[in-house]
């Protein structure tokens, strides 16, 4: 069954989700397997082929030492007791390595896998494409000591494929991160972008300025920093897995910290030997890094000099730069990173080479509109590469402070949105226009539902012991009834509301999710619910699910997810947010929550708690046997936020949720 470019056979689409409706969880069919991303060319066929204890492997090409570890421990990981590396004959994996294989890609990433009664072959042209295939195999499965016969052809749609870190704000440990590097080696990420210099730190040390990271420099997280060993234990933690280390030294803006230290701006004349006095330190420290990325963005350039001084400087000791556009007056042969605006299609006449982390920042989605975001997201305008369109950049940008650095998992859906973004990547499609709602016709549907699918499965499989903030929504389906106008009178009611009976309202349409954003903040750019949202109105949201007993469930309930950048207010004690919304199971309210922080100004400072519902513990709701009736009352005043901190976001979750 072949995906052409990256849309999804729709045949194969329907099949998986048969197959998972009628397969328990955990007992996978034995023919289809959940892979994601998914290979571009999947052959499922009759049989099964056995894994003995011993594992006979015949390898032939440069195949690097830790890609044998990987294979050794997959083999490990499905009771295999003892390894011949030395296998030739009847072997039971046979590995070739060789750029001159044919291959229907001119990728170095490609690689092609068979399963037969011979036994299990892999090719491809690189290392890379030898560790792909290998982390496809793996998704395989074979714990019960069978591997579905198969075949499959796979190759990247995009060959820049990044994930940002930004670790000046809030600083994470090397466990933390190297745990991030391992989740995107086995999704096929390739670029890990470590943004650690900002205005509230500077956190790489440095043998010529130890005082940069010492305590008294940071405003939060002091002292927290990373050593030159560190440093380079995390360029080869990544190079063994295939990603690529892209640094990043944010300048001239960002760089309070700096400034700090060394009492002068990075645009004086003495700001700028200082910094490429760090830069020269950086290139001889790391010289096996190809890039320094040199921020440029969200700040005001008053020496014109600046970025193309530090540019040749850079490019003078072996790096290629990368800026943020829009930003400063990069050169041209600078890499564009594109941050800001709408969609845009980079064609291969774009006078720049360009990665896109256009609304690709985790920070600003509701973790559920995360995964539909970033599933029907196309990246750089177009389905796959081009010769200007280098590929895109997901980033995790946690503005806000935090207890401990497991609260950015719980705040955002970090790897939940990084699963999704690696099919999205790898696989390229996707819509030209961006959207925040699942699609609504037969066939968007049916597509998400199938992704979805696959994504559960992974959760369940593989991110048991890891921070997942994510269930299954495509089957809740809701009603939107209105608009009422309410004149501003956010408290106006219906007579009998909370029984769901709108017959007096327009039926707007029908809608799927657990989060359905009515009208985005970035209104002129992502697509809401609402074509024509109106300003003073109120819209009825319904929704029935069935229960097979009276019982209590747990609910993900909130209206307005403060995990983003902003320093967002907290909700009022007694209400749910500060547009008067409301919720109703069988006619009976649903009450917000005690905030902890009831009322609170918006503080970056002040760690967020319990606003948003990915965090904090779930509502409790009685049901009843049968058919059970949600109502939610959206009522709206003026689209302005009160204050840029405060952006409006017109949006509701209400989604039942199973733990295991």
């Amino acid at each position: 069954m072949r995906r052409q470019g990256a849309a999804r056979n729709i045949f194969l689409s329907t099949l998986i989700i048969i197959v998972f409706l009628i397969s328990p969880l955990r007992g996978l069919s034995d023919s289809i397997r959940p892979l994601l991303p998914m290979p571009r060319s999947v052959k499922w066929k009759t049989g099964n082929y056995s894994i003995q204890h011993l594992v006979r492997v015949h390898i032939k090409g440069e195949v690097s030492d830790f890609d044998r570890q990987t294979l050794s421990v997959l083999l490990k990981d499905w009771n295999v007791t003892q390894i011949d590396f030395d296998g030739f004959k009847n072997s039971d994996i046979a590995i070739f390595c060789d750029k001159q294989l044919d291959l229907p890609s001119t990728s170095l990433e490609a690689y092609r896998i068979a399963v037969d009664q011979q036994g299990i072959r892999i090719e491809a042209r690189t290392g890379a494409g030898i560790f792909y295939a290998l982390q496809t195999l793996r998704q395989l499965g074979g714990q019960n000591g069978q591997l579905p016969y198969c075949s499959m052809t796979d190759y990247p749609s995009f060959r820049w494929r990044g994930y940002l870190v930004d670790v000046g704000r809030n600083f994470q440990s090397m466990d933390v991160l190297k745990e991030q590097v391992d989740i995107m080696a086995r999704y096929k990420l390739n670029v890990f972008h470590f943004h650690f210099t900002e205005d509230i730190a500077w956190r790489l040390a440095s043998k010529n300025y130890p005082g940069l990271t010492d305590s008294s420099n940071m405003d939060r997280w002091r002292g927290k920093h990373y050593t030159i060993d560190e440093m380079q234990e995390l360029i080869r933690y990544c190079h063994d897995r295939h990603i690529q280390l892209v640094p990043e030294i944010d300048m001239p803006g960002h760089s309070a910290a700096f400034r700090r230290y060394f009492k002068t701006d990075m645009q004086s004349d003495s700001g700028l030997a200082f910094l490429q006095e760090l830069v020269k330190e950086f290139a001889v420290t790391y010289p096996e890094l190809p890039y320094l990325h040199i921020g440029g963005d969200e700040v005001k350039i008053y020496n014109q000099q600046f970025l193309p001084l530090m540019t040749k400087w850079t490019e003078s000791l072996g790096m290629k730069t990368i800026g943020w556009e829009p930003g400063g007056n990069l050169q041209p042969q600078t890499i564009r990173q594109l941050w800001m605006g709408g969609p845009q299609a980079i064609t291969k006449d774009s006078p720049f080479e360009v990665i896109d982390s256009k609304h690709l920042y985790i920070n600003h989605m509701d973790p559920l509109e995360a995964v539909t975001t970033l599933f029907y997201r196309q990246l750089g305008g177009q389905t796959s590469e081009n010769e200007k369109v280098k590929g895109a950049t997901l980033c995790s940008w946690p503005d806000r402070a935090v207890n401990h650095e497991q609260d950015i998992f719980r705040q955002n859906a970090v790897y939940p949105a990084l699963l999704t973004f690696a099919e999205r990547s790898w696989c390229g499609g996707g819509d030209f226009e961006w959207r925040s709602n699942i699609k609504t016709d037969r066939e968007g549907l049916a597509e998400f539902e199938a992704f979805e699918e696959r994504l559960i499965q992974h959760k369940h499989l593989y991110f048991r012991d890891l921070i997942f903030p994510y269930y299954q929504q495509s089957k809740q389906k809701w009603v939107l009834y209105g608009p009422l106008q309410n004149k501003g009178n956010l408290s106006m009611s219906l007579k009998e509301e909370a029984k769901g009976n709108f017959t007096s309202l327009k039926k707007i349409g029908e809608f799927y999710g657990g989060t359905i954003v009515l009208r985005h903040w970035w209104s002129d750019v992502v697509k809401g619910a609402i074509d024509d949202p109106a300003e003073n109105s109120t819209l009825y949201a319904v929704s029935r699910i069935w229960s097979d007993s009276d019982s209590n469930k747990e609910f993900w309930i909130g209206f307005n997810d403060l995990s983003r950048s902003y320093a967002s207010d907290s909700p009022d004690l007694g209400t749910w947010d500060d547009r008067m919304s409301r919720l109703w199971v069988n006619a009976h309210e649903v009450l917000p929550p005690d905030w902890q922080h009831a009322g609170q100004k918006g503080d970056l400072e002040i760690p967020l708690i319990d606003e948003g519902y990915s965090y904090r513990s779930p509502a409790i709701v009685q049901l009843r046997k049968g058919w059970n009736t949600i109502v939610v009352k959206l009522p709206v005043g003026k689209f302005k936020g009160k204050d840029w901190q405060n952006p409006l976001k017109w949006m509701f979750t209400c989604l039942p949720i199973d733990k295991e």
